[in-house]
C-alpha cells in the first residue's frame, strides 16, 4: 500500500485505548478560540473513555510570552478541566528532537540550505499553503560555492498525502507542489513546529489528535515526517476556528481577548455551541460540576461543523 493509502486509512480509525493532547502555545492568554479546541480536544478524549494530555508548545522562544504558560495553565484549572499526568514542556525536549534531526540526516532525508527569504523571493515561486513560498529546490543537490548551512530542509515527494479527518473529510496534498521540501531546523538555531510536534505526539503516545483547522494544511507534512521517522500516524480532527468579522482567525496577533475564567459554565457552552452543540439553559448557568458530566455525555464529534472558520457574533 502506498504512503498515501496508509496515512488515509489509518486516520479514519478511531484508537483505543484513545490518548489525545492540547498544546497551546504561549504566545499570550487564553483566548476564546483556544478555548474551543481545549473544549473540543477535552471532550472528545472523555466521551471516548481516553486519556487527555497537556502540552505547552513553547519551542518558539521569540514568541513565546513570559508568564504566558502560568497563566493558561491557571485556566484552564479555573475552568474544569482535569489533564492526566505532568505538564510536558516543548522547551525542556530540545535533545530529543536535536536526535531525531541527526537521525535523518545519517539517512539523507534532510540537507542543508543556505537561502534567505529574500533569495528565495527571487525565484518567483508560487505561494505556499500556509502562505509562504514554494521552496523552489536550490539547495537540494547540495549548497553552492561553499556557503554555510542556514537550515535544514525535509525533503518532500512530487507525491499526494491523503488522509480522511474526523471533522473536515478527505484531505489531499502533493507536498512538493503545496509547500515543497520544508525546514525542520530554522536559520536562528530553533527547531521548527513540525518536527516538534511529530516527535513529541509520538514520544506521549498521541494517537486522537484534535485540533484547530488552521494546523489542517500542515498535517500531510506532519504524516511524510512521521512516515520517514517510522512513527505511527494519530487519527485528526481539525475543528473550525473561531474568527473575528474581519474573517481572522482569533489570535494574539489580532487582539484576542483573554478568557475569563470566572465566566465558569457560561463561556464553556460558548465553546461547545461554537462547535454544534446545543446546551440548555440550566447547564450553561450552572455550576462547573455539573457542566463537565452532561457535557461529556452530550458530545458527538458528528455535530461539529465541517468548516474553516465561523463568526460567531
Amino acid at each position: 500500500m502506498s504512503p498515501a493509502r496508509v496515512a488515509e486509512a489509518s486516520a479514519r480509525r478511531l484508537p483505543a485505548p484513545y490518548r489525545g493532547r492540547f498544546a497551546p502555545s504561549p504566545t499570550g492568554p487564553l483566548h476564546f478560540g483556544s478555548l474551543v479546541a481545549a473544549v473540543g480536544s477535552y471532550l472528545d478524549a472523555r466521551a471516548n473513555g481516553g486519556q487527555w494530555l497537556l502540552r505547552i508548545e513553547d519551542v518558539d522562544q521569540p514568541r513565546t510570552l513570559p508568564g504566558a504558560a502560568d497563566e493558561i495553565l491557571r485556566t484552564l484549572e479555573g475552568f474544569g478541566f482535569a489533564w492526566d499526568g505532568e505538564v510536558l514542556f516543548q522547551s525542556q525536549r530540545l535533545d530529543l528532537y536535536h536526535a531525531e534531526l541527526v537521525r535523518l540526516q545519517l539517512d539523507g532525508e534532510v540537507y542543508p540550505c543556505a537561502c534567505s527569504r529574500t533569495e528565495i523571493a527571487a525565484c518567483s515561486p508560487p505561494r505556499a499553503v500556509d502562505g509562504g513560498l514554494v521552496y523552489p529546490g536550490t539547495c537540494r543537490n547540495g549548497l553552492r560555492g561553499g556557503r554555510a548551512a542556514r537550515a535544514w530542509r525535509l525533503r518532500v515527494p512530487d507525491t499526494t498525502i491523503a488522509f480522511g479527518d474526523r471533522v473536515q473529510g478527505r484531505v489531499e496534498q502533493n507536498l512538493d507542489r503545496a509547500v515543497g521540501d520544508f525546514v525542520l531546523l530554522r536559520a536562528d538555531g530553533q527547531y521548527a513546529y513540525q518536527l516538534a510536534v511529530v516527535v513529541d505526539d509520538a514520544a506521549q503516545g498521541i494517537n486522537a489528535v484534535v485540533r484547530g483547522v488552521d494546523l489542517l494544511d500542515s498535517t500531510p507534512r506532519q504524516i511524510w515526517l512521521q512516515q520517514r521517522l517510522a512513527l505511527a500516524t494519530p487519527t485528526y480532527a481539525h475543528l473550525p476556528v473561531v474568527t473575528n468579522a474581519c474573517g481572522e482567525k482569533l489570535a494574539k496577533q489580532t487582539q484576542a481577548p483573554a478568557v475569563d475564567r470566572s465566566a465558569g459554565s457560561a463561556a464553556l457552552a460558548a465553546a461547545l455551541r461554537f462547535l454544534g452543540h446545543t446546551v440548555p439553559q440550566e447547564i450553561s448557568s450552572g455550576p462547573l460540576r455539573d457542566f463537565w458530566p452532561w457535557a461529556i455525555a452530550a458530545w458527538s464529534i458528528e455535530r461539529v461543523p465541517a468548516r474553516r472558520g465561523i463568526f460567531p457574533g
